[in-house]
Formats: C-alpha cells, structure tokens, sequence
C-alpha cells in the first residue's frame, strides 16, 4: 500500500486533475489519495472571511468566485453521470460556509475557531471532487480519525488517539482512498482544526506511518528538492537523493517542497518518501530515505534560506557564569508562542543571540525585557536589541561529517564576496551550518556557495567591462571563440553582466550576448558615466565580479578603489592607477589583499607577455630584483626598426600611427611618458618605492616639438628629420641600432636612447616586439631575457583575458 498525496497545484486545473486521475488509477496496490484544497482556494477562504469581518455585502463577490470554481472544476473534470450526485454532495457545504460568511459579516467577529472552520471548506470540496474523478475511489473524512490537541496555541496531533482510529477506519482498504489533507478535528470537543499550512503533507506521511505503507509520495509541481532556489540560482538542479537528515534540515531552513513536519512520523517507521511532479510524472523525482550507499560524493547536498530574519541580542557581564538564563530565554519564549530557529553564543557567555521570524521580534523583546526588567535594573544585563531584515542560510549535507575545511571554505568565499557573516552556528551532527547575513546580501551568498562548493556544473565570473574600443572589441570577441571551450574543459563561464564606453553603459545580471554586447549597447544601452559604472556594479551586488578597464580615462581608473573595497576584482590595461602616486598604488594592492580579491595588470607593460607575473614570482620566491632593463614601447622599436636613410623620422612616427601602434595623438609615446609610467609599474612590482617625478628622461626630440597643437606638430616634425637621419647614420656606422630603453638599477631609474651592438639581446628586435632583460640574485650572470610582440590590440586583448582566467584560479 503506498499514500499519494497531490497538493493545490496538482488538483487546482481540469489539466492537473486529469494527470493525477492517470498517476493514481496507473497504480498496481491499494493506495490511499490525499489531496490539498483547489490551487489558491484557501487563500481566498482566508481573504473572504477577513472582508465579511468588516461588514457589509463585500465579500460577497469573493463567495461567488468560490463556488463557480468549484462547480466549474465539476462540469469540467468529472464524468456527467457523477455530476448530479457530486452536487448533491456539494452544494449544501457551499450552502453552509455561505451562512458562516454571513454570519461573520452580520456579528463582526472571527474568532480562530470561526476560521479553522472556514478554510476546512477547501479540502472537504476537493476532495469530494478528485473522489468523483477517480474510478471506483471512496471518500473518507479526515476529521473522523486525524485529531489534535491544544498546546501553546497550536493543534498538535494526537498520535496515540489518531494511530488507533486510522487502523480502525481502514481496517478494510478499497482500491483507492481519498482524504482531505490539511483538516482534523479536536480530541475532547470535536471541533474542526487543521494541521498548519502545508498540513495536507503531514496528513499523508500519518496516514502513511499509522498504516505501514511501502511508500510516500509527494505530489506537487516542481520535480524534486533543488541544490537551492532556482528563482535565485538558474543552474540549481535536482537531487536525486537525500536521508532523511538531510531532508528535514532543508525543509526547516525554507526548502518549501515538503511540509518540515511530514519527515519525522515516517522517518521513525523507516517509510521513504518520494517527491514528483505531477506536471512532468517521468522525471525521478527526489527519493529521502535512510539509505546511505548514495552518500558519495559532494561535500553538501543542498542550500536552504530563509529571507524572514530577526537577531534578537541578550548582552551583559551578569550573564557570565549564571545558571539558567538560557532556560528563562526559552522558556519566556515558548510560553509567548515565539518559535527560535538559530541560537549563537559566545563562550565566555556575555551575551546570547538567537533568530526568529520579523513578525516576532518586538513580541520577543517585549516579554525578554518584562522578565529581566530586574537584572537590566541593576545592569547585569546591559542590553535586550532586535537586529531585522536579516537573511538566514543553510548549506546541509551528511557528508560534511568528519571532512575538515567545510566551514573555512564556506566562510573564505563568503568573506572573499563582501559578505558579512553576522551570526552562525552548527549543531554536533555537522550536517548543517546555518549563519546569519544582511538581506541584500542573500542572493550574492546563495550564488558563490553554490558555485564554490560545485553544485553548479560550472565557476562563473560576472564580467563588467568598460571600454570597447579596438582592445575591448577584441577581448570580447576573444571571450566569444573561448567561451565554450572554457565551459566544457575547465568548467569555467564567463557572463558579461555590464557593458559600456564613454556614452553609454548596459546591464543585465542574467547575462549580455557577448556576440552581439557591442550592438546590444548601441541600441538599448542608457548615458553612461564613471559614477553611474560604480554606483550600478555596487548596487548589482553580483557574486564573484570582475572588472576589467579597457580604457585609458583617468576617471575610470578613479573607480578601482571603491570597486576593490566592495570586493570586486579589477583587471586593467589602463595604466594610470598602477603608475600614478605611489601611495595610490600600494592602497589598491592592500585593499585587493584586505578583501581577497584581485587587481590585476598584466598589459600595463609588455601587452601579453608574462612580465609582471614573472616578476612577483621571482620575489615571491625569495629572490631579489637588482636590475631591469627594457624596450616596452611598441610604437617607438617600430619607428626605430623602419626609420631609414629612406624613411625619415616624420614618416615613422606617421606609419606607426597609421598601423595603430601609437596614440591617436604620438606625442605622448614619443615624450617618453609611456615607458615611463610602464617603469615606474616595473620598479613597484620589483619592490621599489619610485614616482614617475623620480624617473630620469633622456629624450630624443626636442621639448620644443612638444608644445602647441597636434596640427602644430606635423608641421614642424619634418624639420628634424635631417638632424635624427645624420645621427641614426653615424650609430649604424659604428654596427649598433637604436632602442628607446628603460632602466632600473638598484632603485635608480631612467628612460632615455641607447646605442646597442649585436651582442646585446635588444639588437635583434623586430616590429613592435618588446625585451626585458632582469638582473636577479639568482639570474645574475646571465639575466632573464622575456622577448615577443609588446604592442597591438590582440595580444593585449589576450593579456587582459589571461588576467581574467587567472582569477578563476584554474589551470
């Protein structure tokens, strides 16, 4: 024998009815059918009854929708020759909670009583009707054998009494039993009482316990327990199954699939329990049950939350070694009728903090005060606060059991996203680690667990990008070609979130087209501005975010610090944080430490060649930088390369331009102002304090063809054409090539031409290839040498994405 129990969703259209007509009658042993009032109806038994309170004929209109509901789920859903009798059945209940309106309404009062009554309407009508769906099904009614007691204000089921009249009312089982859920009825007076919302549930799982069935089944419309909430998480999944631990920790903590009570009676009888739905009856479903063979695996099964928080705080030195404060606590508590779901406390026992629902909280702190108001008197204890609009969070699993780190992880990630973790706590059994956040923090919290504890199938790193010029054009059609790629081999997903430039800016949480970002923020993209990136990427609060400058505005870099700080990582090609005050830098390399994030820049120099990174692992494992020397601009080794008896100097700089390599304007990479910044980048990572006013210039253009107007420039440039060609051809007279070189010897630095011969490693340099050669305690004799393309929006665009992979930490 099995029990099946359809909730409102399952029996609420002429579709669900017809599903459930085909799961129950497919069917091969007695089975007993609990069903929940039609989908909606007991909310709209509440409304009405709470509209006839104030008087008047308005509720009446609500009664109305009530009743041709249920006569249409009559014509519609049951076979013509029932239907006569079924309304023979039916019409006098709607008769009579008709009369019970109008005699709220007339008396204006409901009392508890009153409206226990009421909403018993929606289960008694529905189950008449599903009873009448069914072939050859007989209608029991609930309130003849489930019944309750009073205590605290609430029914609690009478098990004794209930267990003896269920095996008296189905000593002889039919094919096929309906019974309203949810209703029953008092031990002593026979009133009508219920279970609780999702109470239809719990009658199954007694019906199920007091009768020995083989099975459990919850029928409802979603296709089993989820890793956590999809409405929250899109890549939560279905677990296919969880012990029954497991099970009721979930449901405690806002896992809504199954009334938290249904678990405990059939846990006890050892009855497994299956979830379905009715909606899509072949999928598995979730099976709970004591078997442990499926608990291999991942460390936690599921998350469950609960967005209805209030910390309530008992503070006070008096509290230090006082036997049973804890005792009046609860028991001041329960007598109030105040459910307590969390409790924290320090050891050293100066305070005590416990969580319950918002509603409860000034109730809570009212009766707390009341029976303190002696110790707070005398101030042994100094304080009794309510802390709301607070979140609850529940990551369960049995194989969190014995396995070291769980807890670390949990709160490094949390601690990594800016999360701040108010309160926690975990139970011996180490299946469930419950803490305590701001509310706004929830669906950040519940995202990076899930991700980080590979529920998800994949890691997602949120990307904001700014700038979607020629480096950020290609860096997002790079991400593009990559992106499935990284997903099915390195499990990686990278979502572009915001989108901007200089006009305009676009977000979505849920995800951009990169393909198509460029003409998606053309289109539908709003004015865009430094203030508005930060105050959008803050206010989006997304999990494991990125922020990636492809830009060169000064303003943009003005953002890192307060982006850094709300723990957003930053990866910048943008040079202008890491070279401009030194005190600038070294905030925004403590402030990425301080909140476990990262700044990233690998391009400031080199574009895509590993040179920063080399460098920190270089001091990083205990060497010591003594000297660097390097060609790290581009635009002027390419100028130096084609400059020829055949190509003056004017040309050069107007073909280097041209191919893209310069600035639009090349005056500030033939200043030297470029592959100073890039120096000064080079000697902080190698460990030095060094401004760019420290820097020495040993320019090879006069200052004065640097004042005026661009315009003004082009013009004049050709005149030095002559001088430049008479000394490029006394250096190549003497074997040796130009190259604009960069300096670093034990904290001294300089920028300035250089002659070099063929025996030096920056003679043979091609194009816009970059050279850095580093002088170390270990590479001393023979220097470190990293050589390759230093210039162009494709390979700084892979630096920058390089930099990006780099903060999912894979390999």
């Amino acid at each position: 024998m099995k029990v099946l129990k359809f909730g409102g969703t399952s029996v609420g259209s002429v579709e669900s009815m017809s599903s459930v007509k085909q799961i129950v009658e497919s069917c091969h042993e007695p089975v007993i059918v609990v069903v929940s009032a039609l989908g909606g109806i007991t909310d709209r038994l509440i409304e009405t009854a709470r509209m006839a309170v104030v008087g008047g004929d308005g509720y009446e209109s609500h009664f109305r929708a009530i009743v041709e509901r249920h006569k249409a789920m009559v014509q519609q859903a049951v076979e013509p020759a029932k239907q006569l009798e079924l309304l023979a059945l039916i019409d006098p209940l709607l008769g009579e909670l008709g009369n019970i309106f109008r005699g709220v309404s007339l008396i204006k009062d409901l009392s508890t009583k009153t409206l226990d009554t009421i909403v018993s309407y929606g289960e008694r009508l529905s189950s008449l009707i599903v009873s009448r769906v069914i072939e050859g099904a007989v209608h029991y009614d609930a309130r003849f054998f489930i019944k309750t007691s009073r205590q605290y204000g609430k029914h609690i089921v009478d098990f004794d009494e209930t267990n003896k009249l269920v095996k008296r009312y189905f000593a002889e089982l039919p094919r096929v039993a309906v019974v309203p859920g949810f209703i029953a009825s008092d031990r002593i007076t026979g009133d009508v009482t219920n279970l609780g919302r999702g109470g239809s549930d719990y009658t199954a799982s007694i019906l199920a316990t007091a009768l020995g069935a083989s099975q459990l089944e919850i029928w409802t419309d979603v296709d089993g327990f989820m890793t956590a909430d999809p409405r929250v998480i899109n890549t939560a999944y279905v677990i296919e199954h969880l012990s029954f631990t497991e099970a009721m920790e979930l449901c405690n903590f806002g896992a809504k699939v199954i009334y938290p009570p249904t678990i405990y009676p059939v846990f006890h009888k050892n009855i497994p329990i299956l979830i379905k739905n009715t909606f899509n009856p072949s999928a598995p479903g979730t099976l709970i049950s004591a078997d442990h063979s499926h608990f291999e695996g991942k460390a936690i099964k599921g998350i469950s939350s609960i967005n209805d928080t209030c910390l309530i705080t008992l503070s006070g030195m008096g509290m230090v070694g006082v036997i049973g404060i804890n005792s009046r606590i609860f028991n001041t508590l329960a007598r109030s009728g105040v459910s307590v779901f969390l409790v924290s406390q320090a050891s050293s026992e100066n305070n005590t903090t416990f969580a319950v629902r918002n509603a409860d909280a000034d109730v809570a702190v009212r009766v707390l005060r009341e029976e303190f108001k002696g110790e707070m008197a005398v101030g042994e204890i100094s304080s009794i606060e309510a802390e709301k609009e607070l979140a609850t969070v529940a990551i369960v699993g049995e194989n969190m059991k014995h396995t070291p780190g769980i807890a670390g992880k949990l709160f490094n990630v949390l601690g990594r996203n800016g999360i701040n973790v108010i309160a926690c706590a975990q139970g011996a059994s180490e299946t469930n680690i419950s803490f305590v956040i701001a509310r706004d923090s929830l669906r950040k919290a519940l995202n990076v667990i899930h991700d980080s504890f590979f529920l998800s199938e994949s890691q997602v790193l949120n990307l904001f990008v700014a700038g979607v010029g020629t480096v950020g054009r290609d860096l997002l059609k790079q991400i593009c070609k990559q992106q499935q790629r990284l997903l099915e081999t390195k499990a990686l997903q990278l979502r572009l979130v915001g989108i901007a430039n200089s006009r305009k800016c676009l977000f979505d949480r849920e995800g951009i087209d990169i393909e198509h970002g460029i003409e998606l923020l053309d289109r539908e993209g709003t004015p865009s501005s430094p203030q508005r990136l930060k105050d959008e990427i803050i206010a989006m609060n997304i999990f494991n975010s990125v922020f990636v400058d492809c830009t060169a505005s000064p303003d943009i870099a003005a953002l890192y610090r307060s982006l850094l700080d709300h723990n957003v990582s930053v990866v910048a090609s943008n040079k202008i944080a890491a070279s401009g005050s030194y005190d600038l830098y070294r905030e925004l390399k403590q402030t990425a430490r301080k909140r476990d994030v990262k700044y990233l820049f690998e391009t400031n120099v080199g574009a895509g060649l590993p040179i920063i990174n080399t460098i920190n692992n270089l001091i990083n494992s205990g060497d010591k930088i003594l000297k660097i020397e390097a060609v790290v601009s581009g635009t002027l080794n390419y100028i130096f390369n084609v400059v020829s008896a055949e190509v003056p100097l004017s040309r050069a700089v107007r073909m280097a331009q041209e191919a893209g390599y310069s600035e639009p304007d090349p005056r500030i990479d033939l200043c030297g102002q470029d592959v100073i910044r890039k120096l000064v980048i080079l000697a902080r990572e190698a460990g030095y304090r060094v401004e760019q006013s420290d820097v020495e210039k040993h320019l090879f253009i006069p200052e004065s063809y640097f004042t005026g107007s661009l315009d003004d420039f082009w013009r004049a440039i050709p005149d030095y054409d002559a001088t430049f060609e008479a000394y490029r051809r006394q250096v190549a007279e003497r074997g040796r090539v130009l190259r604009f070189v960069a300096t670093l010897d034990h904290g001294k630095v300089e920028v300035g031409l250089r002659e070099v011969d063929s025996a030096h490693p920056f003679y043979h340099l091609e194009g816009s290839n970059n050279v850095i050669s580093i002088t170390t305690e270990r590479y001393r004799e023979y220097p470190m040498v990293i050589k390759g393309y230093g210039a162009g929006a494709e390979v700084t665009a892979a630096g920058v994405f390089a930099d990006i992979i780099g903060i999912a930490n894979i390999r």
